[in-house]
C-alpha cells in the first residue's frame, strides 16, 4: 500500500506550519491528495499576490495587486475580478459545495462593486481581501475533505 505525505502545504493564517506525520494510506487517494495540495498552493500564492504582497512603509498595512490595479478605472477592477473568478473555478473543480461557491462569488461581487467606486473603492480594496477570504474557504474545504482520508482505522 502506498502512502502520501500531506505535509508541506502552508495554510493561510499560520506563519509557519511544522511538518506533520499525517499520511494517506488508501491507495486510491494518492492522486487526489497531490492534486488538491497543488491547487491549494497555487490558489494561496495568487491570493497573497493579489491581496497582501506589498506593505505601506512604516505601517503594518498590507495590500496587493488588486489594490494597485484598481487604480486603473474600469479595466483594473474587471481584471482583478477575473483573477477572483479563476480562484472560484479552482474551488468548483475541487468539489466545493454550492453554498460556499456562492459565498466566494459574493466576496468577488462586493470587491468588484465597491472597488469600482473611484478613490473610496481603492481604499476599500486595501481592507477587503476577497482573494484571501476565498482561499481560506477553499483551504477549509480541502482540510475537511482530507480528514476522513487521514483517519487511521
Amino acid at each position: 500500500m502506498s502512502t502520501v505525505r500531506t505535509s508541506g502545504v502552508r495554510f493561510l493564517g499560520r506563519k509557519r506550519q511544522e511538518p506533520s506525520n499525517s499520511t494517506v494510506t488508501q491507495p486510491g487517494l494518492r492522486n487526489m491528495v497531490t492534486e488538491n495540495a497543488i491547487v491549494l498552493r497555487r490558489v494561496q500564492r495568487v491570493a497573497r499576490l493579489m491581496d497582501s504582497s506589498m506593505t505601506i512603509p512604516g505601517t503594518s498595512i498590507r495590500f496587493g495587486l488588486d489594490s494597485a490595479f484598481g487604480l486603473i478605472p474600469g479595466v483594473g477592477d474587471i481584471g482583478t475580478a477575473a483573477v477572483g473568478g479563476w480562484i472560484l473555478l479552482q474551488a468548483h473543480q475541487s468539489g466545493l459545495r454550492k453554498r460556499q461557491l456562492a459565498r466566494m462569488a459574493a466576496n468577488i461581487a462586493v470587491d468588484l462593486t465597491i472597488g469600482s467606486v473611484p478613490l473610496v473603492g481603492d481604499l476599500f480594496d486595501v481592507y477587503w481581501k476577497s482573494n484571501l477570504r476565498n482561499a481560506r474557504l477553499l483551504e477549509e474545504h480541502l482540510k475537511e475533505k482530507l480528514e476522513p482520508a487521514n483517519a487511521q482505522p
